[in-house]
């Protein structure tokens, strides 16, 4: 394709430099507007430009990824709400043998989660736990966000659901979940393994450090910073994903626990209480009912509580569990009278069937999870079926979907329409195609150096326009030149493209929305707020990111 008019392809590299800004830097001073805005603006500028034609620009969405995104957020999103991720949590910390094997398992745990459940959302709701789990062990948070945002970029790259810029290569090179699968898969795990590796060597005296020293020392990988007072839901850009509340069958009868900020006792007996608000990661939100406290010292308020259902609340509090709670009305609080314990008897059939209801629920969502993904494999549209999973679950909540479906990220979605337009625009000036005839006789995936070259083309160009970006513009060149060989070059070359671009993330901060979303969340996070800052991890980024990408070409390639 030759260049198009010089108006022409000014106007159209003006229009791609403005989407371009605005994606890699969303709080540029003159136009602080953000990714999504920025796309659409590109978008517009290329119509406006006449670059691109209205019905082109209307065409050149792609319908089918668009409902793919649409569908995996959906199901995410009740795989959150049905505890999925506090089960990957609390299998961080079990029966964990230190430091060293605790850095392990993030890394683990992290990459497969991102390849099932996608990365961003797996770096949204398990980064303030590791930051918990870290602060508790008095460990330096930064090796474990590090590990966190780095194998979820590594683990992504294994399924084409496991980022954006993989669900554009599954649609458009029409490769099934499992012929992609089978050719990323061991490069991922060899690649998280490396990782691991690195990670270890490189914070091996901090992991090494002994307990009671760890506090002291734990401060120099980075400062601290004071969380924000409402942290509520997670809000990133170009995506915004936000805490959902989870269905945890104990939470169902569960109470406030009080805190006496102060008591006042007079000459009824009466005092001033005050309990922690509710906890923004329980759907089911309580507040103290009835306080009633019975005649005592001035040293000492006996206090029982009912949960009830508070609105609005949107605050942390601490619970407890029912069977917690019944324990401590047995051994603190005073003889209940016979009408009183006729009460809690009635109400025992109730708890149980709420938790009856809730795991039916949840085993629901998990086995309807489970037929997507056979779904997958078998090789069926991977669009429709996302799209199905999502419904059949909306369907079988038994609730106003409206909660469940606003939690969606369609700032992603508006993104993704606007960048297939600016993208579509920029091809149409002609020069991305007269810049890859220069490169493609010599990156020819054929020889090595050839591999090694357009290795290295997708890492610098995925810092430089972002991996998606690189994807819609490198990947039908890459996969024409690859065909001219055979047509196993051609799905090779999806691959290599597949996975450079997602493993690229991991050189700079900037390389990745995951990376992105470890460093805000971290920021933000109430009682645990930590600093990620870019050039600390640019310090590990850059070497990690190297030598997992050749591993990675290596075993790839030779698929």
């Amino acid at each position: 394709m030759a260049l198009a008019s010089t108006p022409k392809v000014v106007l159209g590299c003006v229009a791609f430099g403005i989407f371009w800004v605005l994606a890699v830097f969303p709080s540029v001073p003159f136009m602080p507007v953000g990714r999504t805005a920025g796309s659409l603006l590109g978008a517009m500028l290329m119509v406006l430009f006449r670059v691109i034609t209205p019905e082109d620009a209307y065409a050149a969405i792609d319908l089918p990824i668009i409902g793919l995104l649409f569908g995996t957020m959906v199901v995410s999103i009740f795989l959150e709400r049905a505890d999925m991720f506090k089960y990957l949590g609390n299998l961080l910390q079990w029966k964990s043998r230190g430091s060293k094997d605790l850095l392990f398992r993030v890394c683990i745990v992290s990459a497969i989660a991102s390849a099932l459940f996608t990365n961003d959302t797996c770096c949204v709701v398990l980064t303030e736990f590791i930051l918990k789990v870290a602060r508790q062990n008095n460990l330096p948070p930064q090796p474990f966000l590090l590990a966190l945002a780095t194998s979820s970029n590594i683990g992504s790259a294994a399924t084409p659901i496991g980022n954006p810029q993989n669900l554009v290569i599954a649609v458009e090179s029409g490769i099934s979940f499992g012929q992609f699968l089978l050719g990323v898969f061991p490069a991922m795990i060899v690649g998280v393994l490396t990782n691991a590796a690195i990670l270890l060597c490189y914070f091996w005296k901090y992991l090494s450090v002994e307990p009671t020293d760890q506090q002291e020392r734990g401060n120099a990988t980075g400062p601290e910073v004071v969380a924000d007072d409402e942290v509520t839901s997670h809000r990133f850009t170009p995506a915004r994903m936000s805490h959902v509340s989870s269905l945890n069958p104990d939470d169902f009868d569960c109470v406030s626990e009080p805190i006496i900020r102060s008591a006042s006792v007079n000459a009824n007996g009466g005092g001033d209480l005050r309990s922690r608000s509710v906890n923004s990661d329980t759907d089911m939100q309580f507040s103290i009912k009835s306080l009633r406290s019975s005649s005592m010292s001035h040293e000492m308020v006996e206090v029982s509580t009912v949960p009830s259902v508070l609105e609005g609340a949107s605050s942390r509090k601490f619970t407890r569990t029912a069977s917690q709670q019944r324990s401590v009305i047995i051994e603190d609080a005073p003889p209940s009278p016979p009408e009183a314990a006729g009460e809690k008897d009635k109400e025992l059939p109730e708890v149980v069937e709420k938790r009856w209801r809730v795991l039916v629920w949840k085993t629901a969502v998990y086995l309807i999870t489970l037929g997507m993904l056979i779904a997958l494999l078998m090789g069926l549209n991977m669009s429709w079926t996302a799209i199905t999973a999502a419904l059949v679950l909306l369907a079988l909540d038994f609730t106003d979907s409206q909660a469940c479906l606003e939690k969606v990220s369609y700032s992603l979605l508006i993104f993704f329409c606007g960048m297939f337009i600016t993208v579509d625009g920029f091809n149409k000036t002609g020069i991305p195609n007269t810049m890859w005839e220069l490169v493609e006789p010599y990156s020819r995936i054929d020889s090595a150096r050839g591999v090694a070259l357009l290795g290295v083309v997708i890492l610098i160009l995925s810092n430089v326009a972002s991996n998606v970006p690189t994807v819609l513009l490198l990947g039908t060149r890459v996969a024409a030149s690859a065909a001219a060989i055979s047509p196993a070059s051609e799905r090779k070359a999806w691959l290599i493209l597949a996975y450079v671009s997602t493993v690229a993330g991991n050189l700079t901060l900037l390389g990745s929305a995951a990376n992105l979303i470890v460093c805000e969340q971290a920021r933000r996070a109430q009682f645990f707020g930590y600093n990620l800052s870019f050039w600390s991890h640019l310090r590990f980024g850059v070497p990690s990111t190297i030598v997992v990408t050749a591993i990675g070409l290596l075993i790839v390639s030779s698929y």
